[in-house]
């Protein structure tokens, strides 16, 4: 599958590749349209991702209580998931629906409560 020269994070890219591997199987899986499905996948994407913040989740366990909170990519302040492994002890705090997490470099990831169990 071809490749674009942008600087997109691994879960664009991601995302772009799903949707040219979904390209290629609604045409009927034709050979030879690598390209041209990589190039519409990436166009409708990004165009998705511009009127639709890309939003991810982050789970944690807080005492005996786990909760699932999403947050918008473009306003995580350069959260990568990954900056914690599972098991790491996370400050937290919550506020109503909100949940805080202080991140290693000393900044909160603000996270809506999508999800509580316990």
């Amino acid at each position: 599958m071809a490749r674009t020269s942008g600087n997109h994070s691994p879960e664009l890219l991601e995302a772009i590749r799903r949707r040219a591997t979904e390209l290629y199987q609604r045409s009927g899986a034709l050979e030879g349209h690598d390209s041209e499905n990589w190039y519409l996948a990436e166009a409708e994407i990004l165009r998705e991702s511009a009127t639709h913040p890309l939003r991810r989740a982050v789970v944690v366990n807080v005492q005996g209580v786990v909760y699932t909170g999403e947050y918008e990519c473009n306003s995580a302040e350069g959260y990568t998931p990954g900056e914690w492994k599972p098991g790491d002890p996370v400050p937290v705090r919550l506020d109503g629906d909100k949940l805080y997490l202080r991140r290693p470099n000393g900044r909160e990831l603000q996270t809506t409560v999508i999800k509580r169990i316990g």
